[in-house]
């Protein structure tokens, strides 16, 4: 071996060993908050919302100075990412304070998956300009990743099969491969499902992506009956949950509902968007699923 590739190795070796003793390890850093969260059910079906209740206590002496995302990941049996609800919690994480326990739900619609079997939710929080992490309490199953809640995934459901009737454009896919689809309504978008006979709460996600001067009125009726009403701000997605009592189904064996905006607007038309789309669009929807009581 030649004098001059011995002097390589050499550096080499010394240089790794010095970058492994300046990182910074995981085990010296002090956890800053605990996660939890809850799941309203132990079996659900795809394409179903589930109420997911989230509770974080930042731990005494932590120093949360800055916005965190807050990450939830969804891993099959073989902890494989499947899909994901990261979000911002509805107080920044640079006014949490030890003592006082941030605690909120959201209701999270899972997304079309091919997959059936055990799923595990993993979260953590990250600072979106860098991507950096925070250390926390709990089961650690990745590079300050936690497993917070599990429960079974199925493929079928029980529930009555929502369908868009009339008043609506073609069914459109986010490009990011997540699995999200909407569909725009036109004037009036109306839609159709089997009479379940009983009590049953419907749930709509709905929102406005396009700049406008004010928000969107919107009804929600069976027949001529408003049985939900709300003003959607300009990217604002919402979900309505409401509840229905046998009675208002009617005796029918089919059951439509009117999804109706007070206004719509054609993307054309506005110069800020600088869009060549002519549709007449009222507001976005991206599920619809009706839950027997």
């Amino acid at each position: 071996m030649s004098r001059v590739y011995s002097s390589f190795l050499v550096l080499i070796v010394s240089l790794i060993v010095v970058s492994a003793c300046s990182r910074p390890t995981d085990t010296a850093a002090a956890a800053l908050a605990a996660p939890e969260v809850t799941i309203d059910r132990a079996e659900a079906p795809i394409a179903s919302p589930i109420e997911m209740t989230y509770r974080f206590a930042a731990l005494p002496g932590a120093t949360l100075d800055k916005d965190y995302t807050v990450f939830v990941h969804f891993l099959d049996a073989d902890g494989e990412l499947m899909f994901t609800d990261d979000h911002q919690p509805p107080v920044p994480t640079s006014q949490w304070k030890a003592g006082t326990p941030v605690v909120y739900s959201r209701t999270m619609f899972l997304p079309k998956f091919p997959y059936e079997g055990a799923t595990s939710v993993v979260v953590g929080m990250y600072l979106p300009s860098s991507g950096e992490r925070v250390k926390m309490e709990g089961e650690v199953t990745g590079q300050r990743e936690y497993k917070v809640a599990s429960f079974n995934l199925k493929l079928q459901s029980d529930a009555p099969f929502v369908v868009f009737t009339e008043g609506w454009h073609e069914a459109e896919v986010s490009g990011e491969g997540t699995g999200v689809e909407w569909q725009w309504t036109r004037k009036e978008g109306t839609l159709a499902f089997k009479n379940p006979m009983r009590d049953a709460v419907l749930y709509l996600q709905v929102d406005q992506p396009v700049p406008s001067d004010g928000s969107q009125h919107v009804e929600v009726r069976i027949g001529e009956a408003v049985i939900d009403t709300f003003d959607l701000a300009n990217g604002q997605r919402e979900v309505r949950k409401i509840a229905l009592s046998k009675d208002q189904f009617g005796s029918g064996e089919t059951v439509t509902v009117s999804v109706v905006p007070d206004k719509t607007f054609v993307p054309a038309a506005i110069p800020a968007l600088r869009s060549t789309d002519t549709r007449e669009l009222g507001v976005r929807v991206f599920r619809a699923f009706l839950q027997p009581k």
